[in-house]
């Protein structure tokens, strides 16, 4: 099985390494060749040299495991293309240096900057959809059968504009529900693999609404036990109070909509933002393993734990300062997420999984073609979406407000129209005035 990883020179790359290194499935549908595509050979020959290192330390005499996929580099897309069965896309188009400006723009305005929610998701999607819509036309002219798996944020908007080009071959993922829904379940004491996940909602905009375990459901239990409760991460995030109000355990992101005045204070007072601290972070990553590639997987590694342990840091100390629990520090669950994927397609190993998928009929209340994170029965002929029955007013109306804007920002990005991008920007529910939309426009893309 041949997968291509486009955004190969990122540095998440070797967790998806590491997955597919450690795939103890069987031999039939296992990937045998991995090609990394970027517009940037400096930060593939860096990652490539971590590759290597993970593979002489994971496969090979003494493991007991057999040798990982070959891996092979280019920055040309169409040859990064050709025969491929899966292609991962996991783009940044603008570097850390885009998520940095889009974030600093709304913050100088006072409102929320992050990469993914509000105005910064806005933005980053005006920026991202035209290249990702110009690769699944190439998808479509090369590599016609090849299925794309979609990291690329904002996740459920990449993946609804590239849908438009390759309909249901194109599935996007992310690892935020299935992070809540194994932590929920231990909080309980289930397995996370035995249990059951109702979730219903738009990429980072969800909320887990059951836990069914042999049958029960266990939230129930989970929601009046406050000790439980806020044992773990989003517990912690929200608070035992608000959870109970709503009556479900909603992702991590929603802290930026419950919690809006005091995220945005937070992260105003920060010395950086999230952006400009990944940028400088990885901009020292990549010089030491240009400078000496044969410790690059150790290097990688002491990077990799920094970044997971600050993950969300002002959002923690907003509610109380706390450090991240250890089971969450190893970084990846989408590369986990996306290794099940893949068995489940090119071995009919059926399975089912939350992913960003056509909502078909799924979600009562939003149209069939919108692209929703649920979970999905996956196998051969691809993911489909399973019935959620009713959604609950205030999660109907959120969800339906921010996918309007999604839709907006697809819009925009096709027609490069300025007017439109304002819409998208003004729609958002966390952008607060037709004014600020248009200066944080003007200061992102100047007239």
């Amino acid at each position: 099985m041949r997968l291509i990883l486009l955004g190969g020179g990122g540095f998440r790359v070797p967790l998806v390494y590491r997955a597919l290194l450690t795939d103890d499935g069987d031999a039939a549908g296992r990937c045998t060749e991995l090609v990394l595509y970027d517009t940037d050979r400096r930060r593939l020959d860096a990652i490539a040299a971590v590759l290597a290192e993970q593979a002489a330390q994971l496969t090979g005499p003494g493991t007991g495991r057999p040798p990982g996929p070959a891996v092979r580099t280019t920055t040309d897309l169409d040859e990064a293309l050709r025969g491929a069965d899966f292609v991962f896309s996991a783009i940044r188009v603008g570097g850390l240096q885009g998520r940095s400006r889009d974030e600093r723009a709304a913050l100088d305005e006072g409102v929320l900057g992050q990469e993914t929610v509000g105005a910064g998701g806005v933005l980053y999607g005006l920026r991202t959809v035209p290249e990702a819509v110009r690769i699944a036309e190439r998808v479509a002219a090369v590599a016609p059968d090849a299925w794309v798996i979609n990291f690329t944020n904002p996740a459920g908007m990449v993946t609804e504009a590239m849908q438009r080009v390759l309909g249901d071959r194109v599935i996007g993922i992310c690892d935020s529900p299935v992070g809540l829904c194994r932590r929920a379940a231990r909080a309980v004491g289930a397995d996370p693999d035995r249990a059951g996940y109702d979730y219903v909602g738009l990429n980072h905009l969800g909320w887990l609404r059951r836990i069914t375990v042999d049958g029960h459901d266990r939230l129930p239990e989970l929601l009046a036990d406050a000790a439980a409760l806020e044992s773990f991460e989003e517990g912690k995030l929200f608070g035992a109070d608000w959870l109970r109000t709503l009556g479900a355990l909603p992702n991590e992101y929603l802290h930026y909509y419950y919690f809006n005045r005091e995220a945005v204070a937070a992260l105003r007072q920060a010395p950086a933002t999230r952006g400009e601290f990944l940028r400088d972070q990885q901009d020292v990553f990549y010089a030491q393993a240009a400078a000496e590639p044969a410790g690059a997987l150790e290097v990688w590694e002491r990077t990799r734990q920094e970044r997971e342990a600050t993950y969300m840091a002002e959002s923690r100390e907003s509610t109380g300062g706390w450090e991240r629990d250890a089971c969450d520090l190893e970084g990846g669950g989408y590369d986990r997420v996306a290794l099940a994927l893949m068995r489940a397609i090119a071995r009919n190993e059926r399975t089912t999984l939350i992913l960003n998928v056509r909502n078909r009929t799924a979600v009562p209340g939003l149209d069939s073609e919108a692209v929703v994170e649920v979970p999905c029965l996956v196998d051969a002929v691809g993911a489909t979406p399973l019935a959620t029955g009713a959604v609950a007013p205030d999660q109907l109306g959120l969800m339906l407000s921010v996918k309007a804007v999604e839709r907006a920002v697809i819009e925009a990005a096709a027609s490069g129209e300025r007017t439109l991008a304002l819409r998208a920007l003004a729609l958002h529910p966390l952008v607060d005035s037709v004014y600020t939309a248009d200066r944080i426009l003007q200061t992102a893309y100047p007239a």
